[in-house]
């Protein structure tokens, strides 16, 4: 088998022929358009069997690169033909058609004549291959299908759905039944295809900063200096409450800490009203005043201590 290095050729439909690598036929003059390119292709000779045959044995045996450039080269319009049907995607035609002409250099490089295929039909396989994976990393920001199964669904999918806003209950059955894959499955991938990438951070309008996920995503709660500054508030906190608690005399200071800091076995919250009137031989209105000027005489030294 000759050097697969030498079928590494720019068949690029938007480039110039002078882009083309050491040894493919210069038979495609600089075009400017897509069109002109197309026009090109479709104008080439195409081979017949036995100069198709000779071609190939001629590369595969001797590492023709002139052989093999003739076989691509006579191949282009099936690629055109090709891409033309991955257009409802969304993608630039001209990187479809060169997506396929990277499949067909495959297909010719691993071409085995003596096995009485003809090239376009071993070539299709590569063709679409190429142009599926190319579809696949570049539909969406976030790969809608990664395993082989999910590819074919997403495939099947897309020309079934055309025309048609989603699947009734009905026809995912019968999607389901027809691709012989699990109803899940169909739904999950229809769910991949119908939603929309959303950019983190939209640029704004008018210079404005527009609102995206990155404005309620975004967590500064590990990053350093974030971590730092919450330490320093609960030790300031821890510091400061010790601090006003110290100012109250003996039963405020209790009245307070019985009533916001104390937990009951339970775990339920501190003593109520009644049961510290009961203690101290007061009324439950008397130890609510004492606890509101314990309150405010403790925000007062708080806010100073901040």
């Amino acid at each position: 088998m000759a050097d697969t290095s030498a079928l590494t050729y720019a068949v690029a439909p938007r480039k110039a022929a002078s882009h083309c690598a050491v040894g493919f036929p210069a038979q495609v003059p600089g075009l400017g358009n897509l069109e002109s390119y197309i026009a090109a292709v479709n104008r080439m000779p195409m081979l017949s069997v036995d100069e198709e045959r000779a071609l190939a044995r001629d590369w595969q045996e001797r590492g023709d690169r002139d052989a093999a450039g003739k076989l691509v080269m006579s191949h282009l319009r099936v690629v055109v033909s090709v891409a033309r049907h991955y257009l409802g995607y969304g993608l630039p035609h001209a990187d479809l058609i060169q997506e396929g002409n990277v499949g067909l250099m495959k297909a010719v490089r691993r071409f085995d004549p003596s096995q009485g295929v003809r090239l376009v039909s071993y070539a299709l396989h590569w063709i679409k291959a190429e142009i599926h994976e190319y579809i696949l990393r570049n539909w969406r920001l976030v790969k809608v299908a990664t395993t082989k199964a999910q590819r074919k669904l997403f495939f099947n999918l897309r020309s079934m759905k055309q025309g048609m806003e989603g699947f009734r209950d009905a026809e995912i059955d019968a999607v389901a039944r027809e691709l012989d894959v699990k109803r899940s499955d169909v739904i999950e991938m229809e769910q991949r295809m119908s939603g929309a990438d959303i950019a983190l951070q939209p640029a704004g309008d008018e210079g404005g900063e527009g609102f995206g996920p990155i404005a309620y995503l975004s967590d500064r709660s590990d990053e350093p200096d974030a971590v730092l500054e919450a330490r320093g508030r609960e030790r300031m906190q821890q510091q400061g409450l010790k601090r006003a608690l110290a100012l109250l005399d003996a039963r405020s200071r209790r009245i307070v800490e019985q009533r916001w800091l104390a937990v009951n076995d339970d775990g339920s919250g501190g003593k109520t009203l009644h049961e510290l009137a009961a203690e101290y031989g007061v009324s439950a209105e008397r130890i609510r005043q004492i606890e509101a000027q314990a309150m405010k005489k403790m925000r007062s030294n708080l806010a100073e201590y901040a």
